[in-house]
Protein backbone atom coordinates (compact mmCIF):
# COMPACT_ATOMS: atom_id res chain seq x y z
CA UNK A 1 0.00 0.00 0.00
CA UNK A 2 1.20 3.29 -1.03
CA UNK A 3 0.34 5.41 1.98
CA UNK A 4 3.77 7.33 2.22
CA UNK A 5 3.44 10.59 0.06
CA UNK A 6 0.06 12.29 -1.69
CA UNK A 7 0.68 12.20 -5.36
CA UNK A 8 -1.17 15.80 -6.42
CA UNK A 9 -1.85 15.45 -10.35
CA UNK A 10 -4.79 17.04 -10.95
CA UNK A 11 -6.75 16.08 -14.21
CA UNK A 12 -5.89 18.81 -17.16
CA UNK A 13 -9.27 19.80 -17.16
CA UNK A 14 -9.88 19.56 -13.54
CA UNK A 15 -6.30 21.52 -12.97
CA UNK A 16 -7.49 25.03 -13.26
CA UNK A 17 -10.89 24.42 -11.59
CA UNK A 18 -9.06 23.01 -9.00
CA UNK A 19 -6.51 26.60 -9.09
CA UNK A 20 -9.98 28.98 -9.41
CA UNK A 21 -12.11 27.39 -7.01
CA UNK A 22 -9.57 26.08 -4.01
CA UNK A 23 -11.89 23.07 -3.75
CA UNK A 24 -9.88 20.54 -1.98
CA UNK A 25 -10.73 21.62 1.73
CA UNK A 26 -8.21 20.07 5.01
CA UNK A 27 -9.40 16.97 6.18
CA UNK A 28 -8.48 17.97 9.66
CA UNK A 29 -10.71 20.26 11.14
CA UNK A 30 -14.15 20.41 9.70
CA UNK A 31 -14.62 24.45 9.95
CA UNK A 32 -12.73 23.93 6.90
CA UNK A 33 -14.97 21.21 5.50
CA UNK A 34 -17.02 24.61 4.69
CA UNK A 35 -15.07 26.87 2.97
CA UNK A 36 -14.71 27.37 -0.38
CA UNK A 37 -12.62 30.17 -1.70
CA UNK A 38 -12.18 31.98 -5.14
CA UNK A 39 -10.06 34.02 -6.80
CA UNK A 40 -13.02 35.36 -9.81
CA UNK A 41 -16.09 36.94 -10.05
CA UNK A 42 -19.10 35.31 -10.86
CA UNK A 43 -19.49 37.57 -13.77
CA UNK A 44 -15.91 36.04 -15.21
CA UNK A 45 -16.89 32.12 -14.33
CA UNK A 46 -20.88 32.66 -15.64
CA UNK A 47 -20.67 31.73 -19.18
CA UNK A 48 -22.31 28.17 -19.41
CA UNK A 49 -22.69 27.92 -16.13
CA UNK A 50 -19.31 27.50 -15.44
CA UNK A 51 -19.36 29.28 -11.91
CA UNK A 52 -21.92 26.23 -10.82
CA UNK A 53 -20.35 23.44 -13.06
CA UNK A 54 -16.65 23.65 -12.35
CA UNK A 55 -17.64 21.97 -9.03
CA UNK A 56 -19.54 18.86 -10.42
CA UNK A 57 -16.33 16.61 -11.75
CA UNK A 58 -14.70 16.94 -8.40
CA UNK A 59 -17.83 15.72 -6.89
CA UNK A 60 -18.45 13.15 -9.63
CA UNK A 61 -14.88 12.24 -8.80
CA UNK A 62 -14.93 11.60 -5.16
CA UNK A 63 -17.76 9.16 -4.38
CA UNK A 64 -15.43 6.09 -5.65
CA UNK A 65 -13.16 8.12 -4.89
CA UNK A 66 -10.01 8.62 -7.19
CA UNK A 67 -9.99 12.74 -7.96
CA UNK A 68 -5.99 13.43 -9.28
CA UNK A 69 -5.88 9.98 -9.58
CA UNK A 70 -3.82 9.28 -5.74
CA UNK A 71 -5.84 5.78 -5.77
CA UNK A 72 -4.30 5.06 -1.90
CA UNK A 73 -6.81 7.55 -0.77
CA UNK A 74 -9.64 4.85 -2.57
CA UNK A 75 -7.57 1.80 -1.10
CA UNK A 76 -8.12 3.17 2.71
CA UNK A 77 -11.47 4.72 1.58
CA UNK A 78 -13.22 1.70 0.30
CA UNK A 79 -10.79 -1.15 -0.43
CA UNK A 80 -9.36 -2.38 2.80
CA UNK A 81 -13.14 -1.44 4.76
CA UNK A 82 -16.17 -1.99 2.23
CA UNK A 83 -14.50 -4.20 -0.50
CA UNK A 84 -13.38 -6.52 2.22
CA UNK A 85 -16.63 -6.98 4.64
CA UNK A 86 -18.59 -7.19 1.72
CA UNK A 87 -17.15 -10.87 0.74
CA UNK A 88 -15.67 -9.33 -2.84
CA UNK A 89 -12.26 -9.15 -1.84
CA UNK A 90 -8.85 -10.10 0.34
CA UNK A 91 -5.85 -8.60 0.46
CA UNK A 92 -2.71 -10.58 0.17
CA UNK A 93 -0.60 -8.11 1.67
CA UNK A 94 0.03 -8.84 5.63
CA UNK A 95 -0.53 -5.44 6.29
CA UNK A 96 0.69 -4.26 9.77
CA UNK A 97 1.67 -8.17 10.44
CA UNK A 98 -2.09 -9.58 10.01
CA UNK A 99 -3.02 -7.49 12.59
CA UNK A 100 -5.47 -4.85 10.93
CA UNK A 101 -9.18 -4.09 9.42
CA UNK A 102 -9.03 -7.35 7.35
CA UNK A 103 -8.77 -9.51 11.16
CA UNK A 104 -11.16 -6.54 12.77
CA UNK A 105 -7.94 -4.92 14.59
CA UNK A 106 -9.64 -1.53 13.36
CA UNK A 107 -6.82 0.41 12.15
CA UNK A 108 -8.12 4.35 12.92
CA UNK A 109 -5.62 5.70 10.67
CA UNK A 110 -7.25 3.94 7.96
CA UNK A 111 -10.73 4.45 8.52
CA UNK A 112 -11.15 8.30 8.94
CA UNK A 113 -11.17 8.43 5.35
CA UNK A 114 -14.13 7.83 3.81
CA UNK A 115 -15.23 10.27 6.20
CA UNK A 116 -13.04 13.18 5.67
CA UNK A 117 -12.93 12.30 1.67
CA UNK A 118 -16.22 13.06 1.50
CA UNK A 119 -16.80 16.51 3.36
CA UNK A 120 -13.98 17.82 1.78
CA UNK A 121 -14.64 16.76 -2.11
CA UNK A 122 -18.54 16.35 -1.68
CA UNK A 123 -20.29 18.39 0.93
CA UNK A 124 -17.82 21.32 0.55
CA UNK A 125 -18.01 21.73 -3.21
CA UNK A 126 -22.20 21.26 -3.04
CA UNK A 127 -22.11 23.48 -0.11
CA UNK A 128 -20.31 25.97 -2.68
CA UNK A 129 -22.64 25.73 -5.64
CA UNK A 130 -25.47 26.08 -3.23
CA UNK A 131 -23.69 29.34 -2.37
CA UNK A 132 -23.40 30.24 -6.00
CA UNK A 133 -27.33 30.51 -5.85
CA UNK A 134 -28.44 26.90 -7.87
CA UNK A 135 -31.21 26.45 -5.95
CA UNK A 136 -32.63 29.13 -7.59
CA UNK A 137 -30.38 30.46 -11.02
CA UNK A 138 -29.94 26.84 -11.58
CA UNK A 139 -32.32 24.11 -10.51
CA UNK A 140 -31.85 21.33 -12.67
CA UNK A 141 -27.73 21.89 -11.64
CA UNK A 142 -29.70 21.87 -7.83
CA UNK A 143 -31.07 18.54 -8.65
CA UNK A 144 -27.80 16.82 -10.30
CA UNK A 145 -25.92 18.27 -7.11
CA UNK A 146 -28.48 17.37 -4.41
CA UNK A 147 -28.49 13.41 -6.16
CA UNK A 148 -24.73 13.37 -6.01
CA UNK A 149 -25.09 14.24 -2.57
CA UNK A 150 -27.18 11.44 -1.50
CA UNK A 151 -25.40 8.32 -3.81
CA UNK A 152 -22.41 9.67 -1.53
CA UNK A 153 -23.24 10.67 2.06
CA UNK A 154 -25.76 7.71 2.09
CA UNK A 155 -22.37 5.18 1.75
CA UNK A 156 -20.84 7.50 4.81
CA UNK A 157 -23.83 7.57 7.32
CA UNK A 158 -23.84 3.50 5.79
CA UNK A 159 -20.55 3.12 7.08
CA UNK A 160 -20.60 5.28 10.56
CA UNK A 161 -24.54 5.89 11.57
CA UNK A 162 -24.65 8.92 13.12
CA UNK A 163 -23.13 11.90 11.06
CA UNK A 164 -22.55 15.91 10.49
CA UNK A 165 -25.72 16.37 8.21
CA UNK A 166 -28.64 18.52 8.16
CA UNK A 167 -26.62 21.56 9.92
CA UNK A 168 -23.66 21.42 7.64
CA UNK A 169 -21.97 24.36 7.39
CA UNK A 170 -24.32 26.29 9.92
CA UNK A 171 -21.17 26.51 12.08
CA UNK A 172 -17.28 26.57 11.57
CA UNK A 173 -16.20 25.70 14.98
CA UNK A 174 -17.95 22.17 15.31
CA UNK A 175 -19.93 19.98 13.34
CA UNK A 176 -23.63 18.74 14.52
CA UNK A 177 -24.51 15.08 14.25
CA UNK A 178 -27.66 13.81 13.00
CA UNK A 179 -28.98 10.32 14.35
CA UNK A 180 -28.78 8.15 11.25
CA UNK A 181 -32.92 8.01 11.23
CA UNK A 182 -33.14 11.81 10.83
CA UNK A 183 -30.42 11.37 8.04
CA UNK A 184 -32.44 9.50 5.92
CA UNK A 185 -35.25 11.31 5.63
CA UNK A 186 -33.59 13.89 4.47
CA UNK A 187 -32.25 12.27 1.74
CA UNK A 188 -35.70 11.59 0.86
CA UNK A 189 -36.74 15.36 1.09
CA UNK A 190 -33.72 16.28 -1.19
CA UNK A 191 -34.39 13.53 -3.67
CA UNK A 192 -38.05 14.76 -3.65
CA UNK A 193 -36.39 18.22 -4.74
CA UNK A 194 -34.22 16.77 -7.61
CA UNK A 195 -37.32 14.76 -9.22
CA UNK A 196 -39.52 18.16 -8.58
CA UNK A 197 -36.69 20.17 -10.63
CA UNK A 198 -35.79 17.85 -13.24
CA UNK A 199 -38.82 16.84 -13.92
CA UNK A 200 -39.66 20.81 -14.66
CA UNK A 201 -36.64 21.57 -16.53
CA UNK A 202 -37.80 18.10 -19.22
CA UNK A 203 -40.71 19.51 -19.41
CA UNK A 204 -39.81 23.23 -20.33
CA UNK A 205 -36.62 22.47 -22.04
CA UNK A 206 -37.23 18.77 -23.75
CA UNK A 207 -33.53 17.85 -25.03
CA UNK A 208 -31.46 20.51 -23.61
CA UNK A 209 -28.27 19.35 -21.88
CA UNK A 210 -26.49 22.19 -20.12
CA UNK A 211 -24.58 20.26 -17.91
CA UNK A 212 -23.16 18.29 -20.54
CA UNK A 213 -19.74 19.89 -20.39
CA UNK A 214 -19.71 18.88 -16.66
CA UNK A 215 -21.11 15.57 -16.57
CA UNK A 216 -19.46 12.42 -16.19
CA UNK A 217 -21.98 9.96 -16.34
CA UNK A 218 -24.69 10.67 -18.63
CA UNK A 219 -23.18 13.06 -21.11
CA UNK A 220 -26.06 15.67 -19.77
CA UNK A 221 -29.03 13.94 -20.22
CA UNK A 222 -31.57 14.87 -17.43
CA UNK A 223 -34.01 12.47 -18.40
CA UNK A 224 -31.16 9.53 -17.17
CA UNK A 225 -30.83 11.60 -14.13
CA UNK A 226 -34.15 11.57 -13.19
CA UNK A 227 -34.19 7.50 -13.22
CA UNK A 228 -30.95 7.87 -11.47
CA UNK A 229 -32.89 9.73 -8.59
CA UNK A 230 -35.61 7.35 -8.74
CA UNK A 231 -33.50 3.85 -8.57
CA UNK A 232 -31.57 5.91 -5.75
CA UNK A 233 -34.72 6.28 -3.66
CA UNK A 234 -36.20 2.74 -4.43
CA UNK A 235 -32.39 1.60 -2.86
CA UNK A 236 -32.85 3.36 0.30
CA UNK A 237 -36.12 2.11 0.49
CA UNK A 238 -35.62 -0.51 0.53
CA UNK A 239 -32.73 -0.03 2.62
CA UNK A 240 -34.87 0.90 6.17
CA UNK A 241 -37.65 -1.56 5.38
CA UNK A 242 -36.69 -3.08 9.32
CA UNK A 243 -36.48 0.15 11.12
CA UNK A 244 -39.69 2.08 9.19
CA UNK A 245 -41.59 -0.56 6.94
CA UNK A 246 -44.65 2.22 6.41
CA UNK A 247 -41.99 4.73 5.13
CA UNK A 248 -40.24 2.16 3.02
CA UNK A 249 -43.00 1.22 1.28
CA UNK A 250 -44.18 4.65 0.93
CA UNK A 251 -40.79 5.89 -0.33
CA UNK A 252 -40.36 2.70 -2.45
CA UNK A 253 -43.76 3.00 -4.30
CA UNK A 254 -42.75 6.63 -5.14
CA UNK A 255 -39.83 5.46 -6.62
CA UNK A 256 -41.94 2.75 -8.73
CA UNK A 257 -44.64 5.33 -9.53
CA UNK A 258 -44.61 5.13 -13.23
CA UNK A 259 -45.55 8.88 -13.21
CA UNK A 260 -42.21 9.64 -11.33
CA UNK A 261 -40.00 9.26 -14.56
CA UNK A 262 -38.57 5.98 -14.49
CA UNK A 263 -35.95 4.00 -13.34
CA UNK A 264 -33.18 2.61 -14.58
CA UNK A 265 -33.41 -0.75 -16.97
CA UNK A 266 -31.00 -1.19 -19.17
CA UNK A 267 -27.16 -0.85 -19.50
CA UNK A 268 -27.06 1.98 -20.97
CA UNK A 269 -28.36 3.78 -17.79
CA UNK A 270 -26.14 2.27 -15.16
CA UNK A 271 -24.34 5.06 -13.40
CA UNK A 272 -20.69 4.74 -13.82
CA UNK A 273 -17.99 7.77 -14.01
CA UNK A 274 -15.69 8.38 -16.58
CA UNK A 275 -13.81 11.40 -17.92
CA UNK A 276 -11.63 13.64 -17.33
CA UNK A 277 -8.69 11.77 -17.15
CA UNK A 278 -9.74 9.76 -14.26
CA UNK A 279 -8.54 5.91 -13.67
CA UNK A 280 -9.95 3.40 -11.76
CA UNK A 281 -7.73 2.58 -8.62
CA UNK A 282 -8.41 -0.77 -8.83
CA UNK A 283 -6.06 -1.36 -11.13
CA UNK A 284 -3.22 -0.05 -10.32
CA UNK A 285 -4.55 -1.45 -6.28
CA UNK A 286 -4.16 -5.17 -8.27
CA UNK A 287 -1.55 -4.91 -11.13
CA UNK A 288 1.43 -2.39 -9.30
CA UNK A 289 0.66 -2.93 -5.63
CA UNK A 290 -0.52 -6.78 -5.55
CA UNK A 291 -2.84 -6.01 -2.43
CA UNK A 292 -6.07 -7.12 -3.35
CA UNK A 293 -7.61 -10.55 -4.67
CA UNK A 294 -10.23 -12.40 -4.85
CA UNK A 295 -12.01 -13.57 -1.61
CA UNK A 296 -13.02 -17.35 -0.51
CA UNK A 297 -16.75 -15.85 -0.84
CA UNK A 298 -16.37 -15.30 -4.57
CA UNK A 299 -14.48 -18.23 -5.33
CA UNK A 300 -17.34 -20.71 -3.12
CA UNK A 301 -20.22 -18.53 -5.05
CA UNK A 302 -18.63 -18.43 -8.49
CA UNK A 303 -17.25 -21.78 -8.94
CA UNK A 304 -20.00 -23.53 -7.66
CA UNK A 305 -22.27 -22.02 -9.87
CA UNK A 306 -20.07 -21.98 -12.26
CA UNK A 307 -21.15 -18.37 -12.85
CA UNK A 308 -19.64 -17.47 -16.30
CA UNK A 309 -19.01 -13.65 -14.94
CA UNK A 310 -16.11 -15.39 -13.09
CA UNK A 311 -13.73 -14.63 -15.92
CA UNK A 312 -15.02 -11.49 -16.23
CA UNK A 313 -14.74 -10.37 -12.60
CA UNK A 314 -10.95 -12.17 -12.31
CA UNK A 315 -8.02 -13.17 -13.47
CA UNK A 316 -7.15 -17.22 -13.11
CA UNK A 317 -4.49 -17.98 -10.09
CA UNK A 318 -0.52 -17.88 -11.24
CA UNK A 319 0.75 -19.64 -8.15
CA UNK A 320 2.45 -23.07 -9.77
CA UNK A 321 0.93 -25.43 -7.76
CA UNK A 322 -2.70 -24.29 -8.92
CA UNK A 323 -1.94 -22.37 -11.94
CA UNK A 324 -5.27 -21.74 -14.31
CA UNK A 325 -7.73 -22.07 -11.40
CA UNK A 326 -9.68 -19.55 -10.09
CA UNK A 327 -8.80 -19.41 -5.82
CA UNK A 328 -9.85 -16.42 -3.44
CA UNK A 329 -8.68 -15.85 -0.04
CA UNK A 330 -10.63 -16.10 3.35
CA UNK A 331 -10.86 -13.07 5.29
CA UNK A 332 -8.83 -12.70 8.25
CA UNK A 333 -6.28 -15.00 6.98
CA UNK A 334 -2.71 -15.03 8.54
CA UNK A 335 -1.28 -14.46 5.13
CA UNK A 336 2.51 -14.63 4.65
CA UNK A 337 4.79 -12.09 3.30
CA UNK A 338 4.64 -11.22 -0.43
CA UNK A 339 4.36 -13.45 -2.93
CA UNK A 340 3.10 -15.61 -0.37
CA UNK A 341 -0.88 -15.51 -1.57
CA UNK A 342 -0.19 -13.32 -4.68
CA UNK A 343 -0.41 -15.96 -7.15
CA UNK A 344 -4.13 -16.41 -6.06
CA UNK A 345 -6.87 -15.28 -8.62
CA UNK A 346 -6.76 -11.15 -8.85
CA UNK A 347 -9.11 -8.78 -9.80
CA UNK A 348 -9.38 -8.98 -13.84
CA UNK A 349 -6.64 -6.37 -15.11
CA UNK A 350 -4.92 -9.19 -17.28
CA UNK A 351 -6.83 -12.42 -19.01
CA UNK A 352 -9.65 -10.14 -19.80
CA UNK A 353 -8.54 -6.41 -18.80
CA UNK A 354 -11.52 -5.51 -17.11
CA UNK A 355 -9.61 -3.26 -14.85
CA UNK A 356 -7.63 -1.00 -17.46
CA UNK A 357 -5.91 1.72 -16.35
CA UNK A 358 -7.81 4.56 -18.07
CA UNK A 359 -10.66 2.97 -19.13
CA UNK A 360 -12.72 1.10 -16.76
CA UNK A 361 -15.42 3.74 -15.33
CA UNK A 362 -16.17 3.95 -11.91
CA UNK A 363 -19.22 2.19 -11.09
CA UNK A 364 -21.98 3.17 -8.88
CA UNK A 365 -24.99 1.92 -9.15
CA UNK A 366 -26.55 -0.47 -12.05
CA UNK A 367 -29.74 -1.65 -13.63
CA UNK A 368 -29.22 -5.15 -13.04
CA UNK A 369 -29.48 -4.22 -9.29
CA UNK A 370 -32.16 -2.23 -10.12
CA UNK A 371 -34.51 -5.16 -10.99
CA UNK A 372 -33.12 -7.09 -8.15
CA UNK A 373 -34.63 -4.08 -6.15
CA UNK A 374 -38.03 -4.54 -8.01
CA UNK A 375 -38.07 -8.26 -7.48
CA UNK A 376 -37.93 -7.44 -3.49
CA UNK A 377 -40.04 -4.65 -3.77
CA UNK A 378 -42.76 -7.40 -5.63
CA UNK A 379 -42.18 -9.99 -3.32
CA UNK A 380 -43.32 -7.45 -0.49
CA UNK A 381 -46.17 -6.22 -2.43
CA UNK A 382 -45.37 -3.09 -3.05
CA UNK A 383 -47.40 -1.63 -5.77
CA UNK A 384 -46.31 -1.01 -9.17
CA UNK A 385 -42.95 -3.32 -9.18
CA UNK A 386 -43.63 -4.26 -12.41
CA UNK A 387 -43.83 -7.93 -12.86
CA UNK A 388 -43.59 -11.10 -10.46
CA UNK A 389 -41.14 -11.53 -8.03
CA UNK A 390 -39.64 -14.36 -10.47
CA UNK A 391 -39.64 -12.06 -13.87
CA UNK A 392 -37.85 -9.15 -11.74
CA UNK A 393 -35.06 -11.83 -10.07
CA UNK A 394 -34.29 -13.38 -13.77
CA UNK A 395 -34.63 -9.66 -14.93
CA UNK A 396 -31.85 -8.88 -12.86
CA UNK A 397 -29.84 -11.73 -14.16
CA UNK A 398 -29.86 -11.30 -17.41
CA UNK A 399 -28.98 -7.68 -16.90
CA UNK A 400 -26.28 -8.20 -15.28
CA UNK A 401 -24.96 -10.57 -18.01
CA UNK A 402 -25.36 -8.41 -20.70
CA UNK A 403 -23.40 -6.11 -18.44
CA UNK A 404 -20.55 -8.20 -18.87
CA UNK A 405 -21.13 -9.26 -22.49
CA UNK A 406 -22.12 -13.28 -21.57
CA UNK A 407 -25.71 -12.37 -22.11
CA UNK A 408 -26.38 -15.44 -24.30
CA UNK A 409 -25.37 -17.41 -21.59
CA UNK A 410 -27.86 -16.42 -19.24
CA UNK A 411 -30.99 -18.77 -19.97
CA UNK A 412 -29.02 -22.07 -19.13
CA UNK A 413 -27.72 -20.03 -15.75
CA UNK A 414 -30.89 -19.11 -14.34
CA UNK A 415 -32.69 -22.67 -15.40
CA UNK A 416 -29.88 -24.33 -13.38
CA UNK A 417 -31.33 -25.88 -10.53
CA UNK A 418 -28.27 -27.86 -9.37
CA UNK A 419 -25.40 -26.15 -9.02
CA UNK A 420 -24.46 -24.65 -5.37
CA UNK A 421 -21.75 -22.94 -3.67
CA UNK A 422 -18.72 -25.08 -3.18
CA UNK A 423 -16.14 -25.28 -0.12
CA UNK A 424 -13.53 -23.49 0.52
CA UNK A 425 -9.72 -25.07 0.46
CA UNK A 426 -6.87 -23.15 0.51
CA UNK A 427 -3.97 -24.78 -0.98
CA UNK A 428 -1.73 -23.18 1.47
CA UNK A 429 -2.90 -23.40 5.00
CA UNK A 430 -5.46 -26.09 5.67
CA UNK A 431 -6.20 -23.54 8.71
CA UNK A 432 -8.46 -21.61 6.59
CA UNK A 433 -10.42 -24.60 4.86
CA UNK A 434 -14.08 -24.47 5.72
CA UNK A 435 -17.77 -26.48 4.32
CA UNK A 436 -19.63 -23.86 1.79
CA UNK A 437 -22.28 -21.44 3.67
CA UNK A 438 -24.47 -21.13 1.07
CA UNK A 439 -26.98 -24.02 -0.03
CA UNK A 440 -29.52 -22.70 -2.45
CA UNK A 441 -29.19 -23.21 -6.29
CA UNK A 442 -29.84 -20.35 -8.90
CA UNK A 443 -33.39 -21.59 -10.20
CA UNK A 444 -36.24 -19.46 -8.99
CA UNK A 445 -38.87 -21.70 -6.53
CA UNK A 446 -41.96 -19.86 -6.24
CA UNK A 447 -43.49 -22.33 -3.63
CA UNK A 448 -40.28 -21.23 -1.53
CA UNK A 449 -40.88 -19.58 1.59
CA UNK A 450 -40.15 -15.75 1.71
CA UNK A 451 -36.65 -15.39 3.44
CA UNK A 452 -35.43 -18.22 1.37
CA UNK A 453 -36.89 -16.11 -2.42
CA UNK A 454 -34.86 -12.97 -0.44
CA UNK A 455 -32.18 -15.03 0.40
CA UNK A 456 -31.95 -16.19 -3.33
CA UNK A 457 -32.47 -12.32 -4.96
CA UNK A 458 -29.82 -11.00 -2.53
CA UNK A 459 -27.24 -13.39 -3.50
CA UNK A 460 -28.18 -13.19 -7.60
CA UNK A 461 -27.79 -9.20 -6.67
CA UNK A 462 -24.26 -9.60 -4.84
CA UNK A 463 -22.82 -11.42 -7.63
CA UNK A 464 -24.64 -8.30 -10.23
CA UNK A 465 -23.29 -5.67 -7.55
CA UNK A 466 -19.25 -6.47 -8.10
CA UNK A 467 -17.20 -4.56 -7.57
CA UNK A 468 -18.87 -2.14 -5.92
CA UNK A 469 -18.43 -3.36 -2.03
CA UNK A 470 -20.14 -0.77 -0.33
CA UNK A 471 -23.31 -1.47 -1.43
CA UNK A 472 -22.48 -5.07 -1.23
CA UNK A 473 -21.22 -4.70 2.67
CA UNK A 474 -24.63 -2.45 3.70
CA UNK A 475 -27.04 -4.73 1.79
CA UNK A 476 -25.36 -8.04 3.67
CA UNK A 477 -25.90 -5.88 7.19
CA UNK A 478 -29.39 -5.36 6.10
CA UNK A 479 -30.36 -8.66 4.91
CA UNK A 480 -27.84 -11.35 6.02
CA UNK A 481 -27.41 -12.81 2.49
CA UNK A 482 -25.76 -13.96 0.76
CA UNK A 483 -24.11 -16.44 3.85
CA UNK A 484 -20.29 -15.27 3.47
CA UNK A 485 -17.38 -16.77 5.16
CA UNK A 486 -16.27 -15.64 8.63
CA UNK A 487 -12.79 -14.17 9.32
CA UNK A 488 -10.38 -16.46 10.25
CA UNK A 489 -8.86 -14.84 12.96
CA UNK A 490 -11.09 -12.32 15.03
CA UNK A 491 -8.59 -9.69 16.71
CA UNK A 492 -11.67 -7.00 17.96
CA UNK A 493 -10.98 -8.30 21.70
CA UNK A 494 -14.64 -9.24 21.92
CA UNK A 495 -16.35 -6.14 20.08
CA UNK A 496 -17.30 -8.43 16.44
CA UNK A 497 -18.70 -11.49 16.25
CA UNK A 498 -17.62 -13.25 13.94
CA UNK A 499 -21.02 -15.18 13.40
CA UNK A 500 -22.37 -12.11 12.69
CA UNK A 501 -19.42 -9.87 11.41
CA UNK A 502 -18.69 -6.59 11.31
CA UNK A 503 -21.76 -3.72 11.43
CA UNK A 504 -19.53 -0.32 10.78
CA UNK A 505 -16.44 1.89 11.87
CA UNK A 506 -15.74 3.37 14.42
CA UNK A 507 -15.73 7.62 14.69
CA UNK A 508 -13.08 8.91 13.33
CA UNK A 509 -9.94 10.37 15.38
CA UNK A 510 -9.76 13.55 14.68
CA UNK A 511 -14.00 13.60 15.23
CA UNK A 512 -12.87 12.54 18.85
CA UNK A 513 -10.12 14.95 19.10
CA UNK A 514 -11.56 18.27 17.83
CA UNK A 515 -15.40 17.54 17.83
CA UNK A 516 -15.48 15.54 21.04
CA UNK A 517 -18.29 17.19 22.39
CA UNK A 518 -20.61 16.42 19.14
CA UNK A 519 -18.95 12.86 18.82
CA UNK A 520 -19.76 12.17 22.17
CA UNK A 521 -23.31 12.78 21.43
CA UNK A 522 -23.21 10.87 18.51
CA UNK A 523 -22.29 7.76 20.65
CA UNK A 524 -25.47 8.41 22.22
CA UNK A 525 -27.53 8.29 18.90
CA UNK A 526 -25.42 5.19 17.86
CA UNK A 527 -27.39 3.48 20.47
CA UNK A 528 -24.08 1.01 21.43
CA UNK A 529 -20.35 1.38 22.38
CA UNK A 530 -18.66 3.03 19.38
CA UNK A 531 -16.95 -0.11 18.13
CA UNK A 532 -17.77 -2.43 15.16
CA UNK A 533 -20.11 -4.71 16.45
CA UNK A 534 -22.67 -1.94 17.37
CA UNK A 535 -25.85 -2.68 14.62
CA UNK A 536 -26.81 0.82 12.93
CA UNK A 537 -30.15 1.88 13.07
CA UNK A 538 -31.64 0.41 9.64
CA UNK A 539 -29.33 -2.67 10.56
CA UNK A 540 -32.11 -4.72 12.67
CA UNK A 541 -32.06 -8.42 13.42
Amino acid sequence: MKINYIFRKPFAWIAGVAAVLSLQACTKNFGTYNTTNTNLTPDQLNPDFQYIGAAFPQIQSSIYYNYNNTTWEYQLQQNLIADVYSGYMMSPDPFRGNISNLNYSLVDGWNGYPFSLAYANVMSPVAYVARQGARTDAPDFWAVALILKVEAMHRVTDIYGPIPYSHYGEDATKSVYDDQQTVYHRFFLELDTAVTNLKAYIDKYPGKKPFAKFDMVYAGDYTKWLKFANSLRLRLAMRIVKAEPALSKSEAEKALDPGAGGLMETVKEDVEVSGFGIKHPLYTITAAWTDISMSASMESYLVGYKDPRISVYFDPATDNSFAGQFKGIRIGSNVSAKPGYTGFSTLAYSATATFTDAQTPLQLMTSAEVWFLRAEAALRNYANAGGTPEELYEKGITTSFLQWDVGDKAPAYISDNVSKPIKYVDPKNAENNIDAMGTLTIKWDDAAPFETKLERIITQKWIAMFPEGQEAWSEYRRTGYPKLFPVVHNLSGGTISSEIQIRRINFTTDEKNLNAAEVAKAVTLLGGPDNGGTRLWWDKQ
